[in-house]
């Protein structure tokens, strides 16, 4: 495996802590968490939906560390993610955890993490944090076909227009 990319997570204990990914993995050792948000380095992969842009591999060139935002998108002001340059949104997923098993665009903080290490060619640190979930692996499996055309991308208009195929 090459050089892991750094993961870390913003968490604002909004979510049950019973089902939170971020909170097993940083069991692990395998994520840093802040609770704060100007805590997150403004270098960092932002992962936002409502990012301008979508991840696509050229990204890969220049991206140390991917950060999720592990918080209810209800209460989160997206005003405050201005700062951050380099947000990123996923494209069409769908999610493997059993609470939003086969609904799209409602992935679990790692399944949204591993989407984006898939994207960026680095699929075995993606394998590595969901064998950490009885359900993990089954998110590559049910979302195998985009997330290899994806990784496949030119840049993120291409990434775009293969969503556009799976969202029909």
């Amino acid at each position: 495996m090459g050089i892991l990319i750094s993961l870390i997570a913003y968490r604002d204990n909004s979510c049950d802590p019973k089902k939170c990914t971020v909170k097993k993995l940083q069991k692990f050792g395998m994520i840093n968490v802040v609770n704060k948000i100007t805590h997150v380095p403004k270098t960092t992969l932002l992962l936002d939906p409502t990012a301008e842009y979508v991840i696509s591999p050229p990204d890969r060139k220049w991206v140390t560390s991917i950060t999720a935002l592990d918080c209810s998108w209800i209460v989160l002001d997206t005003t405050n993610l201005n700062p951050w340059k380099n947000r990123r949104a996923l494209p069409y997923l769908v999610a493997a955890n059993p609470v939003n098993f086969g609904k799209p665009f409602t992935l679990t903080s790692v399944e949204a993490i591993a989407a984006a290490l898939v994207i960026l060619g680095e699929r075995e640190q993606a394998e590595t944090i969901l064998k950490k979930f009885n359900w993990g692996l089954n998110f590559l499996k049910l979302n195998e076909e985009p997330l290899e055309e994806y990784a496949n991308a030119k840049n993120s208009e291409e990434v775009l227009k293969i969503q556009s195929e799976y969202i029909g």
